[in-house]
């Protein structure tokens, strides 16, 4: 689950994103990508791309209202928030500030957008999520 503490990544972040959207499908899967549409702000053809394998545009949040349907699993808010704690945590551990996340990033962002995205304060799209988790873990000891 994307919103739990990582102490480990995949080689790229392409390849935590494919894990991520294994998990995201699955639970598609389980439920039906219509019954997930009514549930969440989703379309039911994203639900139904992401169930096939691709990698539809998701926000954090679009991500985290699809993993709240898994049973056990806390409220999208909850989510959402715990996977930016876990982001901070993560740069404290690995004694990262914004800019070295920056500078380490396969995507365009920068010192400012990075540090907006972590405190929630800018949206961030799944894709950002992944990128920048994968620095950071990646960074770690």
């Amino acid at each position: 689950m994307f919103y739990e503490q990582r102490m480990t990544v995949p080689d790229s972040p392409a390849e935590l994103r494919v894990e991520y959207e294994d998990d995201l499908a699955a639970i598609v899967d389980d439920r039906g990508p219509a019954a997930v549409a009514s549930e969440t702000s989703l379309e039911a053809e994203t639900l139904e791309a992401l169930s096939a394998g691709d990698s539809p545009e998701l926000t954090l949040e679009e991500a985290a209202e699809i993993q709240s349907l898994a049973e056990g699993t806390p409220d999208p808010e909850t989510i959402v928030t715990m996977a930016l704690e876990h982001l901070l945590l993560g740069m404290s551990t690995a004694v990262l500030d914004v800019d070295a996340v920056e500078s380490h990033l396969e995507i365009e962002l920068d010192a400012k957008e990075v540090h907006q995205k972590i405190e929630g304060r800018a949206p961030m799209s799944f894709d950002e999520f992944v990128h920048v988790q994968h620095v950071i873990v990646d960074s770690a000891p």
